[in-house]
């Protein structure tokens, strides 16, 4: 009885062990007996003899390495930066990449190939330009580069993202000094377009004083001025209180009595 028993969990252990599950977001390369087979194993169960082959599970979802490195500028500086590389592997050349490059394919080929690529594209700017607007042209240089060694061996570069820049001590307070003189500048244009605008609305308002002062004193004629007049004496004539008009004629003067 411990015979069997023994013989059947040795058989349920080859079973199991000679089927293997490659997963969504990989794919398989079968190799038998030191040989690669160039068809690529799709997700799902996979059958195989573990004692003369075994299948290798490669990704072929986005990968992200992150790596920090001295990127020379145009003046000769050394700007510290935090990288981060996001590529993934052309599924049908899985089995070349294994073939060619082997397993270490990120140490071998993708940091060495960005290393040669940023020391070249950062060396057309100045460090600055690693800390401004002129970092995604950087990084859109580094990527193109690195696309056309890498593409052709299996690998889409789908990102080069410069992170955590550290500018030289110096440089970077030079930098500082000239953002603070631009916001200043920036300030006083305000302050001074302010004042402009005030003073151009002044000298609307006062435009529009004169102009219709000067309106009023054109329709100020004689037989207008005579019409108010007699308008004036009608509504003194109606008032209840008290009062003593003394005039020419022409225009009144009114002598109020009832503050007495």
């Amino acid at each position: 009885m411990k015979i069997r028993t023994l013989f059947f969990l040795m058989a349920v252990t080859l079973l199991t062990s000679g089927c293997v599950i490659v997963r969504q977001g990989e794919v398989g390369i079968k190799r038998k007996l030191g040989k690669l087979n160039p068809t690529v194993i799709q997700p799902g169960p996979v059958g195989v003899n573990p004692f003369i082959a075994r299948i290798i599970k490669m990704p072929i979802t986005t990968e992200n390495i992150e790596i920090t490195s001295s990127l020379p500028s145009k003046e000769g500086l050394n700007v510290a930066a935090v990288i981060s590389i996001l590529y993934r592997i052309q599924p049908e050349k899985a089995p070349d990449i294994l073939q060619n490059i082997g397993i270490n394919y990120e140490d071998i080929v993708i940091t060495s190939v960005f290393r040669s690529a940023a020391a070249d594209v950062c060396s057309r700017f100045y460090a600055k330009d690693m800390h401004s607007a002129e970092r995604a042209t950087i990084e859109k240089a580094i990527t193109e580069q690195m696309s056309k060694l890498l593409t052709p061996r299996g690998f889409d570069v789908q990102a080069v993202l410069l992170k955590n820049i550290q500018l030289p001590p110096g440089l970077a307070r030079a930098v500082e000094e000239k953002l603070e003189a631009e916001q200043d500048a920036q300030r006083m244009e305000f302050l001074l377009d302010r004042e402009r605008k005030e003073a151009q609305r002044k000298m609307i308002e006062a435009q529009g004083i004169r102009d219709a002062q000067k309106i009023i004193a054109e329709g100020l004629s004689e037989p207008v001025i005579r019409w108010q007049s007699i308008e004036a004496f009608k509504q003194l004539s109606q008032s209840p209180n008290t009062k003593v008009i003394v005039t020419n004629g022409q225009t009144p003067m009114l002598i109020d009595e009832g503050g007495k």
